[in-house]
């Protein structure tokens, strides 16, 4: 029992990432179902992406204020900048995101479902990465 304490300690930045990055999901998927049950049409091209856009902002928000909490225990007062430069982390992994899927699906003509796989475990490691380096790195100790 006490060599699993030890591991949740030693890794618990990681296990937290992983919880918040599961609900963050949740509520990403929901907020994209309350906008096509509801409002919008996923029939019509330009509805579907303002479903996916607004689930993706949801997505976002939530990250951020759960990454901040309770994955990285931010203290930065400076919350605007913190925010501006997560959202910036975000568009930059979703850019990268797209041009995996249009490189394996569209030019490579492989299976988008297995492509989407491949391309989240890029987003989910990149996404990290650039929250733990840049968004909510540790001040330099003097």
């Amino acid at each position: 029992m006490d060599k699993i304490k030890e591991l949740c300690v030693k890794y618990r930045e990681m296990i937290a990432y992983l919880i918040v990055g599961v609900l963050t999901t949740v509520v990403a998927l929901a907020v994209y179902y309350a906008c096509v049950f509801t409002f919008l049409n996923p029939n019509n091209s330009i509805q579907l992406q303002i479903a996916n856009i607004i689930s993706w902002i949801a997505g976002v928000i939530f990250a951020y204020f759960t990454n901040r909490k309770f994955v990285f225990q931010s203290k930065d007062p400076d919350m605007k900048k913190e925010f501006l430069k997560f959202t910036a982390a975000r568009l930059s992994t979703l850019v990268m995101d797209m041009v995996v899927m249009f490189v394996l699906v569209t030019w490579l003509g492989f299976n988008d479902k297995i492509c989407k796989i491949i391309s989240n475990v890029l987003v989910i490691i990149a996404n990290y990465v650039f929250s733990k380096l840049f968004v909510f790195k540790k001040a330099e100790k003097a």
